[in-house]
């Protein structure tokens, strides 16, 4: 195997290919990448029935939230670090879709009444703290956020992880996994409280406020 950049093993595993997440140091998982590109789930829609826009999908991928929203009705964009997933986002679904990092600029700062973080992006960059912080500032007041966690027990971790496909693997790169117990003083920390929880289909679910 060779080195490569994280986002174009992401873009390969999009256009197709099989892709595996491995913790370092430790086993291998596929990562679920069908499900991405699949349509919205039940457990997705219970999500967006609760998500006032205009709604900022924070680590949009391939834009089915989006795509979701908007057939809703309910004005929405997705920003992703990804090229591959933002093309895929507006290519396929027409969703309105922007590529970059949420740590950088994001149009219409203190408009958003609602921001997902969904499919395990409360982990993006291993700080969910750091990540809820920049969130809330992009928030209009009374604003939400709507975040996907794992099952309760289960323990909140920063790891590092790279991605592997049958050619490449990428350098490593620090993720959080959220647990649900632990999310209200990571919630605290950033300014935020746990207005509600739930589970659909084996995920769970939190709104903060």
């Amino acid at each position: 195997m060779t080195l490569a950049e994280p986002q174009a093993l992401y873009g390969r595993a999009l256009a197709g290919g099989p892709i595996h997440l491995r913790l370092d140091g430790g086993p291998a998982f596929p990562l679920d990448v069908d499900r991405w590109l699949g349509p919205v789930t039940a457990a997705d829609e219970a999500v967006l029935d609760r998500a006032a826009g205009p709604v900022l999908d924070v680590g949009c991928g391939p834009g089915r939230h989006v795509a979701a929203l908007a057939a809703r009705g309910v004005p929405a964009l997705g920003i992703d670090a990804s090229p591959d997933a933002v093309r895929l986002a507006r290519v396929r679904h027409g969703a309105v879709a922007l590529e970059g990092s949420i740590f950088g600029h994001v149009p219409g700062a203190g408009i958003w009444n609602c921001a997902l973080l969904l499919d395990g992006n409360l982990g993006i960059e291993g700080d969910p703290v750091r990540l809820l912080r920049r969130v809330r500032e992009l928030l209009a007041a009374g604003g939400t956020v709507l975040a996907e966690t794992g099952r309760p027990g289960r323990r909140t971790r920063v790891v590092h992880l790279r991605l592997e496909d049958e050619r490449d693997h990428s350098g490593s790169f620090p993720w959080a996994f959220v647990g649900l117990d632990g999310l209200p003083a990571i919630a605290q920390a950033a300014g935020l409280r746990v207005a509600d929880t739930w589970s659909h289909s084996g995920r769970w679910f939190a709104e903060l406020a």
